[in-house]
């Protein structure tokens, strides 16, 4: 039997007035998401704990069965990993945005107008460059999907122990970098970074894709703002935890670090931007192709997420729609246990992530059916699976593969 975890990013939401209490996924039209609740067993799921506002790297890391409070150092290592950077122990990883800055210095525009086109040249411009009184210090710099991007620093004295650039609210200067313990290594890694973040401006401000996009009405993504610092973390392969031949299918550098650092392999999807606008029919096919392949897929899909963060509702009510497509695809796949479920919550009225537990749902041969028959927050707090932790997934799913081992005599 095969296992798949497919995840489907920021999915579950808070009941709104303009949908008459409904969440959007309440409202959405979802009869593949339906027959799932219908034919499998359901429950609701807290990524790491109640009430803990779960990322999508810690909640991922926790769903496979990794405490994420001894693997996770930082988000920077697996996008770092993700966009194909050979992460070395002793570097510190951030991810960065892309983001436009007026001739003040205020951020105007966290996601350079979630940019997607040519960032490759971007990127190539700060790749490599020296910091003045930093030369000891080697910079590596690549762009990922969309807006974002991913800085390395190598070197001797370093620390991943520094605050994040980004203001996180638009009409803010970037924050200054600062040392969070005190120690040599974590002030001078945050001297660096300060410079990083300056030059940035310096070189990207008359970039001439920068100018095209100033002409064509667009923002310009002229500053990158470093976020997330983090060390290299150790973990146990994740075939080797499981006894799986693994593949992960993600559309963010920072999904796909998370599935190449626990040793799964990655399968990029042409076309998959990470946004509403995703190639899903792309993905759908890169699914079936690779079901044969493999005994575990990981499968990530983010657009309902980049909806939340914008607060943007018909947009997230749509890519439901539009997703549930992918579902009705997958659930074709024979002799498989498939489940379905979200990271975490990202309300449209929060836009940011919430504690929010969210639904899950499992089909698969022998699956002991509830009477849950739609696919909601709500209707899943009525399944046979009750109230579970991200923790136990793999545990279910190893049991219901056959594959996991007997637990005293």
């Amino acid at each position: 039997m095969k296992g798949i975890i497919m995840i489907i990013d920021g999915m579950a939401d808070r009941p709104l007035k303009e949908l008459d209490n409904k969440t959007p996924l309440e409202a959405a039209k979802t009869p593949n998401m339906d027959k799932m609740a219908k034919i499998g067993i359901n429950g609701i799921m807290d990524p790491i704990k109640p009430g803990i506002r779960a990322g999508s790297d810690t909640s991922h890391i926790s769903i496979l069965g990794y405490d994420p409070y001894q693997v996770y150092t930082g988000r920077g290592p697996f996008e770092a990993a993700g966009v194909g950077i050979e992460v070395l122990p002793g570097d510190i990883a951030f991810r960065c945005n892309f983001s436009t800055a007026s001739e003040e210095g205020l951020i105007i525009d966290r996601r350079a107008g979630r940019i997607r086109e040519k960032t490759k040249q971007l990127a190539s411009s700060l790749n490599s460059i020296q910091l003045e009184g930093f030369e000891d210090v080697e910079i590596i710099f690549k762009e990922s999907t969309g807006h974002r991007s991913v800085l390395v620093l190598r070197g001797s004295g370093l620390s991943d122990q520094v605050s994040d650039a980004d203001p996180k609210k638009e009409g803010k200067a970037p924050k200054e970098i600062l040392g969070l313990d005190g120690s040599t290594e974590a002030e001078k890694t945050a001297r660096v970074l300060n410079k990083f973040v300056s030059e940035s401006y310096n070189i990207l401000k008359d970039h001439p894709l920068n100018l095209e996009r100033i002409e064509a009405g667009k923002p310009p993504g002229n500053i990158v703002l470093p976020r997330g610092a983090g060390a290299v973390p150790d973990v146990q392969p994740f075939n080797e935890k499981y006894g799986l031949k693994s593949a992960c299918i993600a559309e963010t550098g920072l999904i796909m670090g998370i599935g190449k650092l626990a040793g799964m392999d990655i399968i990029e999807v042409e076309g998959a931007t990470g946004g509403a606008d995703t190639d899903l029919d792309s993905i759908s096919q890169s699914i079936i192709e690779n079901a044969s392949k493999y005994n575990f897929l990981l499968i990530n899909i983010d657009g309902a997420d980049e909806a939340g963060h914008d607060g943007n509702l018909q947009e997230k009510v749509n890519f439901l729609e539009k997703v549930d497509a992918v579902i009705g695809e997958v659930m074709k796949i024979p002799d498989t246990c498939f489940i379905l479920t979200a990271d975490h919550s990202t309300p449209i009225s929060v836009m940011d992530h919430t504690g929010d537990p969210v639904p899950l749902v499992i089909n698969g041969p022998e699956i002991r059916v509830d009477d849950v028959e739609k696919f909601d927050e709500r209707s899943a707090t009525k399944g046979g699976l009750c109230r579970i932790r991200g923790s136990d997934i793999m545990n279910i799913l190893m049991d219901i593969m056959n594959k996991s081992e007997k637990f005293g005599a």
